[in-house]
């Protein structure tokens, strides 16, 4: 068995050129992304680092013939769960695209299942052709205006801090929790002891800024404005721009990025759809569009490499060097940023869009079921009516943010009702995780149902049963029909079930490969349109109507939440 010092001194050996390396890629253009150049070279390979450029003694030559290279890909903050992928076949799907490290935050599983859902993180990603990094979830429940299947402390996160590639702690959506200097938020942030503190700050600005960042917070991925991202950069946060699949932040963002400060932003999806994934990619596509938008293309290869890896201090990875971390994709064309072949750890995995592994390796971790209801009736969704203008969450398209109105409803026998001509639809979510019976119930516009209705207990981000319907025995039947999936999301019309997706994992996740779960998606999306709506994505809407830590107004499962003011407000307005 090679000791350490064995493999150091046999490696400094072959640097140096005494020996053969165990692979030479040949006649490269490579985006050097610590010079910032492109250069013509070879590049020499040694287990699972580069050792050098230039011609070097080896056991196997590949002549690239002028095509670009460049470092692996790195996703800075993402929601494996919100792909509803297990980690080996979101692995599978992300690989070939040429991403070759995440930092997760398993923020959505933890939610739904506490320390056993990380757990399960951890052991399902331990051994993947991918490094992932996790980033511990900082607010379960994310505030206290929801029930979620767990409550994590400071001491509950802390034994996890000591694990290497737990990076250290998630973004910490609690940003008043953090000004208002609560105690158990305080704990938090210092059990990451010196690792990362991400942030999670949706307008944030002035001497409210400067308290969150005086904590430790060092970075946002919930800008919008480009005026917000240059406060923060000048605050001395690091800039996650995120391109996902409902909120697409990189066209706003980009007129803040100058050739001075791109060091300080990198690259994230946070919640990146199936379609999206199989259709448009993973970060390859946010480096694709960056081009298109003007941006530089050794800029936008760093910001999608290496400025992540120096955030998080992983000073063995983002780059093509002496020492570094062998991840590397091959393009025949920079400005196309289609990836031919990835290797990992000086290893080819994927060529062509496919893996080279058939099967990806599973700790098989068992995970128990998680939907726990009370026996639902239609009362239980009724608004009797007060005579009074209610509070209406408006969708904004594209967006994980909704705006704030009013309406005065119709009321038939003594009890408020959809209004399809307004496309002013009820909407509840169910708790699940308790068998409480709570069901909050409000007013949506902007789904566009004419019939039928949908639910999910993808919900962020406690994960209760969320519903959007034209009546109440359409939504009643569509969330009795999520019951009995035991977790998913479904479509039904007159009562009837019309297009369902099981999701068993925790409510979150299938072990479907990312083929067929982009056909059910589509299946599910062209349903939801034959009923009315012209959504892009109206089930990821749909999960979003009951984040209460994201402005203006969501529903929970115990009620409406202006999140503007951090606080329960009644449906009826005075």
């Amino acid at each position: 068995m090679t000791t350490p010092l064995a493999h150091l001194d046999k490696r400094l050996q072959v640097a140096k050129g005494d020996g053969q390396v165990d692979l030479l890629l040949m006649n490269a253009h490579l985006i050097n992304v610590l010079s910032g150049s492109i250069q013509k070279t070879h590049i020499a390979i040694y287990g699972d680092q580069f050792v050098g450029f230039g011609d070097y003694p080896a056991q196997k030559r590949i002549d690239l013939a002028g095509a670009y290279v460049c470092p692996g890909l790195f996703d800075g903050h993402v929601h494996i769960e919100s792909s509803y992928l297990v980690p080996q076949e979101f692995a599978r799907a992300v690989v070939p695209r040429g991403t070759t490290s995440v930092v997760i935050d398993p923020h959505e599983i933890a939610n739904v299942l506490g320390l056993e859902g990380i757990r399960y993180m951890l052991d399902e990603t331990e051994v993947l052709p991918l490094d992932v990094y996790m980033m511990l979830p900082s607010c379960v429940p994310s505030t206290n205006m929801e029930t979620s299947g767990a409550r994590l402390t400071s001491a509950d996160l802390e034994m996890f801090l000591g694990i290497d590639r737990v990076l250290g702690v998630g973004e910490m959506m609690n940003f008043p929790g953090v000004i208002e200097r609560d105690p158990e938020v305080l704990k938090k942030i210092l059990i990451a002891n010196r690792k990362r503190i991400d942030g999670h700050s949706p307008g944030l600005t002035g001497r409210d800024l400067s308290a969150y960042v005086s904590a430790g917070i060092r970075s946002d991925h919930e800008t919008t404005d480009p005026d917000e991202a240059r406060e923060k950069l000048e605050n001395g946060m690091h800039l996650m721009i995120r391109e996902g699949t409902t909120a697409r932040n990189l066209e706003a963002l980009l007129p803040a990025i100058t050739s001075t400060n791109s060091r300080r932003a990198f690259f994230v999806t946070d919640d990146r759809h199936p379609l999206d994934l199989r259709d448009d990619g993973h970060v390859d596509a946010i480096v694709r569009k960056a081009m298109r938008h003007g941006l530089d293309p050794i800029l936008a290869v760093q910001m999608a490499s290496l400025n992540a890896a120096e955030y998080f201090r992983l000073e063995h990875s983002g780059g093509i060097a002496p020492g570094y971390q062998a991840d590397l994709l091959v393009l025949d064309d920079l400005r196309d940023f289609k990836v031919r072949d990835v290797y990992k750890k000086g290893k080819l995995v994927a060529r062509g869009g496919r893996m080279i592994a058939k099967r990806l390796p599973r700790a098989n971790s068992g995970i128990r079921s998680t939907v726990n209801t009370h026996w639902m009736l239609i009362q239980d969704m009724k608004v009797a009516d007060k005579g009074k203008d209610v509070r209406v969450i408006d969708i904004v398209p594209d967006q994980i943010y909704t705006k704030a109105s009013v309406a005065r409803l119709k009321a038939v026998d003594g009890y408020l009702e959809s209004d399809i001509s307004r496309d002013i639809l009820k909407a509840v979510v169910v708790e699940r995780h308790m068998a409480s019976g709570q069901v909050g119930v409000g007013f949506v516009r902007g789904f566009g149902l004419k019939k039928g209705a949908m639910a999910s207990t993808v919900s962020h981000d406690s994960h209760n049963i969320v519903a959007v319907g034209t009546s109440d025995d359409e939504i009643l039947a569509a969330a009795i029909e999520i019951v009995k999936l035991r977790g998913g999301q479904v479509v039904v019309e007159q009562g009837a079930l019309v297009e369902a997706m099981p999701l068993p994992i925790a409510g979150l996740m299938t072990e479907k490969p990312l083929h067929e779960v982009a056909k059910t998606v589509e299946r599910l999306t062209n349903a939801c349109r034959r009923l009315g709506s012209a959504l892009h994505d109206p089930f990821m809407a749909l999960s979003f109507i009951s984040l209460p830590v994201i402005p203006e107004l969501k529903l929970t499962n115990r009620g409406l939440v202006d999140v503007t003011a951090f606080k329960a407000v009644p449906l009826y307005v005075d």
